[in-house]
């Protein structure tokens, strides 16, 4: 049985694959923190047989006490670091601590047990554009010493980690994989976590206007949860000959102005809508849309959910998960 170690897995994206390599049978040890993750979104796997939760910090050294079983991993997914603004902003030192720390600690733990290691990276990483829309090959735009560097930077330093121990350790040893993971939406993202989507559905939900920042202009490319997971597991497929970075994204634009009339068309409830317009944050990206060429060509993979179908499911989540809290 392939045993698998998935940090921050009791985040957004880290909950959803969970739940899939455990469909695949495999076993699955989830280590998070809990800073941002909740122990709610892996609640219904808490009583399955072939999982663990570890609560701990991935600062921390990951040697054989992480679980008895370490000398015994296939593969480590590194999800931990907050992706969104408002929680990575709350301490942006801690967030590029776990960000190059987190993935020191995981090439350590990958080399000593020939796991593969996916490191799961960030369109930030292009920080505002020069070129559009964005291939493997653009070393982006990103002002080091702004209120998003300790995300951006942080994860442009965790890609050069990877790519160095497997040039100083050797390709053997250092089985890598770099993802950079475009804007991702979807059921079990977190009430308030300050993303477009979550924000835009949870204001409507509750009749609240929607705040715009800027004119509305700016785009962004919304990849529906399952695709993105579908990628991140087929990048980890890939022979150790593969690398990446690849870009995991949707290839279609959608302007935050178009975003909240897909939410009118699929929402029902929401014809009324109003919205206010607030200030750009610093350094916040124009554009941003992947090119998927390489996903497509190596990895066989392009999303499938459409944007309408996509909201849908995430306006009946948000629903829910406020009916409940209500």
């Amino acid at each position: 049985m392939k045993r698998v170690l998935i940090t921050g897995g009791c985040g957004f994206l880290g909950a959803h694959l969970c739940r899939r390599l455990l469909d695949e049978e495999a076993h699955v040890i989830c280590l998070d923190d809990l800073s941002t993750g909740s122990r709610a979104n892996v609640a219904d796997l808490m009583d399955r047989a072939e999982f663990e939760l570890l609560v701990r910090d991935v600062c921390e050294p990951l040697d054989s006490s992480v679980t008895p079983h370490a000398n015994k991993l296939d593969e480590i997914y590194n999800l931990a670091c907050p992706a969104s603004p408002r929680y990575y902003q709350a301490d942006p030192v801690q967030t590029t601590r776990t960000a190059v720390l987190g993935a020191l600690n995981v090439l350590n733990l990958a080399v000593q047990t020939s796991a593969k290691v996916l490191q799961a990276s960030t369109s930030e990483v292009y920080g505002s554009p020069l070129e559009h829309p964005q291939t493997e090959k653009h070393w982006g735009f990103v002002n080091p010493i702004g209120p998003r560097a300790c995300y951006d930077e942080g994860k442009r330093c965790a890609e050069s980690l990877f790519f160095d121990y497997r040039r100083q350790f050797g390709p053997l040893a250092a089985r890598i994989k770099v993802a950079r993971i475009f804007n991702t939406y979807g059921p079990g993202m977190a009430v308030g976590d300050g993303r477009v989507v979550s924000e835009f559905t949870v204001s409507a939900l509750k009749g609240q206007a929607l705040k715009i920042h800027g004119d509305g202009k700016q785009t962004r490319s919304f990849c529906y949860v399952d695709d993105m997971i579908e990628g991140l597991v087929r990048l980890m497929a890939t022979d150790d000959e593969f690398t990446g970075p690849v870009n995991l994204g949707n290839p279609y634009e959608t302007s935050i102005n178009a975003l909240i009339g897909g939410f009118i068309v699929v929402g029902g409830l929401y014809h009324s809508l109003s919205a206010t317009h607030e200030l750009r944050p610093i350094d916040d990206p124009e554009r941003r849309c992947p090119d998927i060429s390489l996903a497509k060509r190596v990895l066989d993979w392009e999303p499938k959910v459409p944007l309408d179908v996509g909201l849908a499911r995430t306006i009946d989540y948000f629903r829910q998960r406020l009916k409940a809290a209500a």
